[in-house]
């Protein structure tokens, strides 16, 4: 633990004033915006959470002040800047994108009119697409792609809690949603529309029985939105779930391996 560690960790709980841990917080959240501290990181196949970190970022908005910024005929006003040096960084971001100052994008991702919240990572070869958001402490992998309005939930509170996390190759389609801390494994392909919350069932309709599960779509899964009846006081209705349907099979090429799923199981993206 480090003495930034323990200074942020009592600020947060309120053991010391907030004003004493101002520096730890801006060396904190440089660290993030630099990539070389991370909301949350596999440790020996399993995804691990650095709280203090998180409360970094909480801090932070308490002790920034808000600030009126101009850009051309825009104009905003927030407690966070956008992130700078974009060139140099190798990240391509398209007007009106937004990366927020905090938020890490390796060399090589593309920022359609998108958002990428602070605390955020995203991996090489990434697509952000038109409308695509990625909420506060996402952790997004590499050659991810997230379609057009596609919805990635920020999770800060609270502090311990699993940020969303979208792992290498995966494909999220149109309109979909993943929230509330899931994990979509490597592959895995979400169909336009599909919700994924911690909630959620996700049922595995390619064998000889369902199988279900919440808050993971396994790695290489072909998923669509579905639907399952409920009995209510009121009557019996259908309510959402995910249906995996299929997987995408081993391939050196994932471009090739995303065109024969897509096919395969007529998938709409």
């Amino acid at each position: 633990m480090t003495d930034d560690t323990r200074v942020i960790e009592g600020a947060y709980a309120g053991d010391l004033p907030i004003a004493d841990a101002a520096d730890a917080v801006a060396r904190t959240i440089a660290l993030l915006d630099a990539g070389a501290l991370r909301v949350a990181e596999k440790v020996d196949g399993e995804w691990t959470v650095n709280t203090w970190v998180k409360e970094a970022i909480s801090l932070y908005f308490r002790l920034a002040n808000l600030v009126t910024t101009e850009v051309g005929p825009f104009e905003y006003h927030d407690k966070i800047p956008t992130k700078k040096g974009l060139a140099e960084q190798g990240i391509r971001v398209v007007p009106p994108g937004t990366v927020r100052y905090g938020a890490f994008c390796e060399p090589g991702v593309v920022v359609m009119p998108g958002y990428i919240n602070i605390g955020a990572y995203v991996g090489s070869g990434t697509m952000v697409d038109t409308w695509a958001t990625v909420g506060s402490c996402a952790q997004i992998g590499r050659d991810v792609h997230l379609s057009g309005g596609v919805g990635i939930g920020g999770v800060l509170e609270p502090p311990g809690a699993r940020p969303v996390i979208i792992e290498d190759g995966a494909f999220i389609g149109s309109r979909s949603i993943v929230v509330e801390g899931t994990l979509i494994e490597a592959g895995a392909v979400l169909g336009a529309n599909t919700t994924i919350t911690a909630s959620t069932p996700i049922i595995d309709v390619t064998g000889d029985a369902p199988v279900e599960m919440r808050g993971r779509v396994p790695a290489n899964s072909v998923v669509v939105p579905g639907t399952r009846p409920k009995e209510f006081p009121a009557g019996s209705y259908d309510v959402q779930c995910a249906l995996i349907i299929g997987r995408r099979t081993e391939s050196t090429d994932r471009k090739t391996t995303l065109n024969e799923a897509l096919r395969t199981f007529e998938v709409p993206v």
